[in-house]
């Protein structure tokens, strides 16, 4: 493996799992020029002309689909930290005798420790997708036999459309299924709202099986998987835990600090004149995130003012907004409670929306640039506004990219961070893993006050005359170390050994994860 310096002058891998990689290059200078990936042809004479696609369990439909060693086989994520069918998937190939899978989910979750057994013994090779909790630690300690791979949600539909990584298998958790396989996530007892980020493994993917808990007669309405994509169903008694799936309420940050950041983040989007009518957002399911919207909330009744649409991870707090009036749509990514649920199911102004949508690079436009301003979270932030969102100082993996990438596309993008975590400062001098560009972040919003990236001019003359605290980041810096002793200690680790690396939206390496001696 040789390490190569990119645009962002981090050292990056030229060969990834014996792949050739292109480094980045910077914010929009990769053009691709090959076609997208090609669908294997299927004939309507290899499937039962009554519709009926149900096996009697997931290892027929594994044989059936070919299963053999070294094959890419996908899962979804949006059954959360409930998730048991990915585990028992990998219970059912490790029976089977088969190794050195290429895992490609569109994210993991702490309940996937389970797998670590079969990262151990050769199972799985490697995983492509998000290495949280436990999965990050045993990867950044060096022990996954193939290298880690970091994408966003627009990253892997990306890597599927262009053919960077081709889908051997997709198995696709869903709620709610037909015999034929048409399947949605906002019926049954495991529902749990849209099944966005299971789209392109469903339309790419050579084989595709469906695993679901509620088998009910075609047709399953309404579909957010089409049947003509299935190969296979599979009924099975749970798909996991319905509590850690989506959670009945989803709590507003108690932290004075974070209700401190949320209060920022509203007063500074109506300051700078970004609250107005027909103006758009996007919101996530953090604590201060949520906190954030009540905030705005307040605004935009004292102003009577709508938002367009809102772009969302969906909560209660985003439903109640599009129930009163406030908002004329939430097209939805992923749904976090049980009104989100709901509301999907039974309000068509609450759409589902899936990766292609919202987030692919390499299509004809996306929604995220159309969105007025993004509020996101971050692990760091440094002095030129880079930030990262998979590690922490101590150079663990420990978080998924998510959408957080394909975000910084807004028309504003904030983060909200506090300025220490556990008395460990958040703005540093440079970050531990760059997962985003400064160029792209226009603002950081901490307890101790507001910076305003330099590039944005506009929005420094906006809040000119403001009450609120507008300071540079370098400011905020000096504070915090002298609260908290100085800069934080810098990660222990082998500089000749990626243990995984981070893909930009375009495909390209953006940084390296180094194993933690």
């Amino acid at each position: 493996m040789k390490l190569i310096k990119n645009a962002a002058s981090r050292f990056v891998p030229d060969v990834v799992n014996g792949e050739k990689q292109i480094p980045f290059k910077g914010v929009g200078k990769f053009k691709p020029e090959n076609k997208f990936a090609s669908h294997k042809i299927h004939s309507c004479a290899d499937y039962p002309s009554d519709g009926n696609k149900v096996e009697t369990n997931l290892k027929t439909a594994l044989k059936k689909a070919g299963l053999k060693d070294g094959m890419t086989i996908s899962t979804h994520h949006h059954l959360r930290n409930g998730d048991i069918v990915t585990n028992y998937l990998f219970d059912v190939i490790h029976s089977m005798g088969i190794k050195n899978i290429r895992w490609f989910p569109s994210a993991s979750f702490p309940c996937h420790e389970h797998l670590i057994k079969y990262l151990e013994d050769g199972t799985i090779h490697h995983i492509e997708g998000s290495m949280n909790g436990p999965l990050g630690k045993f990867t950044s300690e060096g022990k996954m036999k193939g290298v880690g791979i970091l994408r966003s949600h627009g990253g892997r539909y990306q890597s599927v459309q262009d053919g960077e990584v081709h889908i051997d298998i997709a198995v696709i958790a869903a709620p709610t299924s037909d015999p034929f396989g048409n399947a949605n996530g906002v019926q049954g007892k495991s529902a749990c709202g849209g099944l966005g980020f299971a789209l392109a493994d469903s339309e790419y993917a050579d084989n595709v099986i469906v695993v679901t808990d509620n088998l009910v007669p075609f047709p399953c309405v309404p579909w957010q998987i089409q049947g003509n994509n299935v190969d296979y169903v599979v009924k099975v008694e749970s798909l996991g835990d319905p509590s850690k799936i989506v959670s009945g309420t989803t709590e507003i940050t108690k932290s004075p600090d974070r209700l401190l950041i949320a209060e920022y983040i509203a007063k500074f989007l109506n300051e700078a004149g970004i609250v107005k009518e027909g103006f758009s957002f996007q919101a996530g399911a953090g604590g201060t995130s949520l906190a954030f919207i009540p905030f705005l909330k307040e605004i935009m009744k004292r102003k009577g003012v709508k938002a367009s649409f809102v772009r969302g991870g969906s909560s209660k707090y985003l439903v109640e907004m599009l129930e009163e009036g406030l908002i004329n749509y939430i097209l939805d990514g992923q749904t976090f409670d049980l009104d989100g649920v709901r509301s999907m199911l039974d309000n068509p102004k609450h759409v589902m929306t899936s990766p292609f949508t919202s987030y692919n690079y390499h299509g004809k436009g996306n929604f995220a640039s159309i969105v007025d301003a993004a509020i996101l979270g971050a692990t760091e932030v440094d002095l030129h506004f880079n930030a990262n969102v998979v590690s922490h100082s101590d150079g663990y993996l420990l978080h998924g990219i998510g959408g957080w990438q394909n975000c910084l596309f807004s028309k504003c993008t904030i983060l909200a961070v506090p300025s220490f975590r556990d008395r460990i400062p958040v703005i540093v001098d440079e970050v531990t893993t760059l997962c985003g560009p400064g160029e792209l972040i226009d603002v950081i919003v901490t307890e101790r006050g507001i910076a305003i990236n330099p590039r944005r001019k506009d929005l420094l003359k906006a809040v000119e005359k403001s009450s609120l605290p507008i300071r540079s980041l370098k400011e905020i810096q000096n504070e915090v170390y002298e609260i908290c002793g100085g800069a934080p200690a810098k990660p222990n680790v082998d500089k000749n050994k990626v243990v995984a690396v981070v893909k930009w939206v375009d495909g390209t390496v953006l940084d390296s994860v180094h194993k933690i001696m």
